[in-house]
């Protein structure tokens, strides 16, 4: 069995003071992809870089304390990648990509828009030039499967409060479009949709009033794969005994290997 996790830290040495990593050695994860670093090489620990059976790969961001993301793995990548060809988004830190046997495992951290005009359109714009990125990995004659943070929720069933959110960043329609045509033409597979149809599965939570408490939440943390790697998925976990950061792991279990 394959197990591959996605996690948001929002600040990797912030997860790792709140057992970040008893708990990564615990639940033993084939390949963890991480986003949100927000630390550059010089700031990680041995132990984060290379944790006990693990190989780290990272995409840092050149703004110091700014996003990155990471990719840990128990097996030897024939290939790492980071980074996707557009300067203005790999100067941010938001891909890496190891290439295996069989498979392409990706850990990607969309933009947010929420903080104003200026990062949405930032975000947009990534949507425009990530998709072809998408197309390109369909086609590369591998099994993948896309992990990370996109900041988008998909369908009314992916938040709580969706009626009060629909001209709020992360819901917008054009952003829930983007993602639609990227499952319906793209052909790429909403792996945990695939598995558990049911509500109130979140994976991020505000930190302001007690939206953890009341699950008040937004499934923002997805593992889209390709179609055939998708249909040997044979379970999924949102993992909420712990909070390592305000987002929750999102575990999936597919019946293969790298």
């Amino acid at each position: 069995m394959l197990r591959i996790v996605s996690l948001n830290l929002n600040g990797i040495r912030s997860a790792e003071r709140k057992g970040f990593l008893p708990w990564l050695s615990k639940h033993h994860p084939d390949v963890l992809c991480v986003q949100e670093l927000k630390a550059q090489s010089q700031d990680l620990s041995l132990n984060l870089l290379q944790p006990e059976g693990y190989q780290g790969f990272f995409h840092y961001a050149k703004k110091k304390g700014y996003s990155g993301v990471g990719l840990y793995t128990r097996h030897n990548p024939l290939k790492v990648t980071t980074g996707f060809g557009i300067p203005e988004f790999d100067d941010e830190g938001r891909y890496v990509c190891a290439e295996f046997e069989k498979t392409c495992v990706v850990s990607v951290y969309l933009p947010s828009g929420s903080s104003g005009p200026e990062r949405q359109a930032a975000k947009f714009r990534f949507l425009k030039v990530f998709y072809p990125q998408l197309k390109t990995l369909m086609s590369c004659g591998k099994q993948v499967v896309v992990c990370g943070d996109w900041n988008i929720a998909h369908k009314p069933i992916d938040l709580k409060n969706w009626k009060a959110n629909q001209k709020n960043s992360g819901f917008l329609p054009e952003e829930r479009e983007w993602l639609t045509q990227v499952i319906d033409s793209l052909r790429w597979v909403d792996v945990f949709r695939q598995l558990d149809g049911s509500e109130e599965q979140y994976t991020w939570w505000s930190n302001r009033g007690q939206a953890y408490a009341k699950n008040v939440g937004w499934r923002l943390d997805y593992q889209l794969a390709t179609p055939e790697i998708a249909q040997t998925a044979r379970s999924s976990a949102i993992y909420k005994e712990q909070r390592f950061s305000d987002h929750a792991p999102l575990t999936i279990d597919y019946d293969t290997h790298l």
